[in-house]
C-alpha cells in the first residue's frame, strides 16, 4: 500500500533538510579531515557521508528496482551487515583514499534525487517509507559520529585545531547538586506500539522500581577536578577490575581531552583548547570512570528503568543539543526538579545492554541494526549536545562498551532511598 501524498512530501522536506545538515557539519573540515581515522572507532567524515548514502541505496532505491551508482560501494560502504555482504573492516576505513571526496558528494547527489523522485511519483509503499524512517534516523546517529569523531580527529593531532570558532562563554556557577528522591512501585518502560522507534526500544513493559534518590544534574567538571586531587584515578578500590585494568594500561589520569595537574587543567573543544570550567558538566568520561566517580561519591548509577521513570513527560527536544550551535555542555541552571535530562551529556547507567521482554528485531537485514550488538555494553541515555534535535525519544537508547571515551559521555548520580 502507497502511502498519501502529503506523507511523501513531508518525508522528502525531512529528508533533504537532513541529508543537508550531514553535509553542512563536514564543511568546516578539510579534505584531509575528512580522511583521517585515528581509531579503529572513529571513523572518516567521507566514510560518513558515504555511508549513510549507501544505507539509502541498498535499503530504499533497491526496492523500487534503482541501479547501484557504483556497485563497488557496496563493498567500501556497507557498516556491519552480514545480510548484505562483505565489506571493509572497520579499522580500516582511513585507508580508502578513493573514491575521491568529490566523488562520494557526487554519490550523494545522485541518491538524493532518487529519493526524491520516488517521493515525488508516490513509489515508495508503506514498508519502504518504514525504512526510509530508519535510514532519516540513522543519519542522525551518523551526524552525532562525525561530530565526535571529528572532536578525536582534530583533539588528539599535535596542533589540536578548532573545528570552528566560537567565543568563550560568560563564567558562571552551575546550580548546587541536590538529591530528588522517588518512590518505587511498578512502572513501565520502553516506546509505545505507535510512533518511530528502534526496535530495542520496544516493546512496552511493566517493571518493578525500589524506591530511590536521584541527582537533580549531572556530574560537574569541580567534582571532577576534586576525583583527580584525591586520587581516584590511583585508588584501586574506586575501580571495577576491568576498569582498573584499562587505567594502568592506557594512563588514564583525568577524562579524555584533558591536560595539566591541580587547578591549571585545560581542556580541547571543538573550538580549541581552554581551561576547564569547574561548573560544565563533565564529559567523555566512559562507564568504568563514571562507575569509579559514584563509588568515590558514596553513591552509584541508575539503572536505565530508573533515569526512564524519571525522564517520563521531559520535552525530547529540550535542552542543549547539536542544533544549538555550542557543541559543548553548559552549566546546569538552578531550575525546580531534575536539570538537563535531555541534551548536553549521555548519561552512563549501570544497566548492561540487552533485550526487553519480548523483543522482535526488524525483519531482513535491518534486523542487524541494534539486537546484535546486545553483549558488552553498557547503556547511556538522554542524548548530549551533539545529537540532533528530533532525534531523541524518552525511551531511546544508546549503548557504548564500558572502556569509550570518545563520546559525549557523562554521568548522574543515584542511590538507594
Amino acid at each position: 500500500m502507497n502511502q498519501p501524498p502529503d506523507q511523501h512530501a513531508a518525508l522528502a522536506t525531512r529528508y533533504r533538510a537532513i541529508r543537508a545538515r550531514t553535509v553542512a557539519l563536514c564543511a568546516p573540515l578539510t579534505i584531509e579531515d575528512q580522511l583521517v581515522q585515528p581509531m579503529a572507532d572513529a571513523s572518516p567524515s567521507k566514510w560518513h557521508l558515504a555511508h549513510t548514502t549507501w544505507f539509502f541505496e541498498m535499503f530504499v532505491l533497491e526496492r523500487v528496482g534503482a541501479d547501484a551508482f557504483d556497485p563497488a560501494f557496496g563493498f567500501l560502504f556497507n557498516s556491519y551487515y552480514e545480510t548484505v555482504g562483505a565489506r571493509v573492516a572497520r579499522p580500516r576505513r582511513g585507508m580508502l583514499s578513493r573514491p575521491s571526496l568529490p566523488r562520494v558528494h557526487a554519490y550523494r547527489a545522485a541518491v538524493d534525487a532518487q529519493v526524491i523522485a520516488a517521493l515525488a511519483a508516490g513509489a515508495l509503499d508503506a514498508s519502504t517509507c518504514a525504512r526510509l524512517e530508519v535510514g532519516l534516523h540513522h543519519e542522525q546517529q551518523h551526524q552525532e559520529l562525525i561530530l565526535t569523531d571529528a572532536k578525536y580527529t582534530l583533539g588528539t593531532q599535535p596542533l589540536q585545531p578548532a573545528y570552528r570558532a566560537r567565543p568563550l562563554p560568560a563564567a558562571t556557577t552551575a546550580a548546587p547538586r541536590a538529591w530528588a528522591s522517588v518512590d518505587g512501585g511498578i512502572v513501565e518502560l520502553g516506546a509505545p506500539a505507535t510512533g518511530f522507534a528502534f526496535d530495542n526500544e520496544r516493546p512496552r513493559h511493566q517493571v518493578l522500581l525500589a524506591p530511590f534518590r536521584i541527582a537533580t544534574r549531572p556530574v560537574t567538571c569541580a567534582e571532577v577536578l576534586a576525583f583527580i586531587t584525591e586520587g581516584g584515578y590511583r585508588d584501586h578500590r574506586l575501580w571495577l577490575s576491568d576498569g582498573w585494568a584499562a587505567v594502568q594500561a592506557e594512563g588514564w589520569a583525568a577524562p579524555l581531552y584533558w591536560a595539566g595537574e591541580g587547578d591549571a587543567h585545560v581542556l580541547y573543544d571543538l573550538a580549541g583548547v581552554r581551561a576547564v570550567d569547574p561548573a560544565e558538566p563533565a564529559c567523555h568520561l566512559g562507564y568504568y570512570e563514571a562507575d569509579a566517580i559514584a563509588r568515590w561519591a558514596g553513591a552509584r548509577l541508575p539503572t536505565e528503568a530508573e533515569w526512564e521513570h524519571v525522564a517520563e513527560g521531559v520535552s525530547p527536544d529540550g535542552g542543549n543539543l547539536a542544533d544549538d550551535d555550542v557543541l559543548h555542555p553548559r552549566p546546569a541552571a538552578a531550575v525546580p526538579g531534575l536539570a538537563q535530562l535531555v541534551g548536553d551529556v549521555w548519561e552512563w547507567t549501570s544497566s548492561s545492554y540487552a533485550s526487553y521482554p519480548g523483543f522482535r528485531p526488524l525483519p531482513g537485514a535491518l534486523g542487524e541494526y541494534n539486537g546484535k550488538f546486545m553483549s558488552g555494553q553498557m547503556v547511556l541515555r538522554g542524548g548530549s549536545c551533539f545529537t540532533p534535535r528530533g532525534h531523541l525519544r524518552v525511551s531511546y537508547r544508546n549503548f557504548f562498551p564500558p572502556g569509550a571515551r570518545w563520546q559525549m559521555t557523562g554521568v548522574r548520580l543515584a542511590a538507594d532511598a
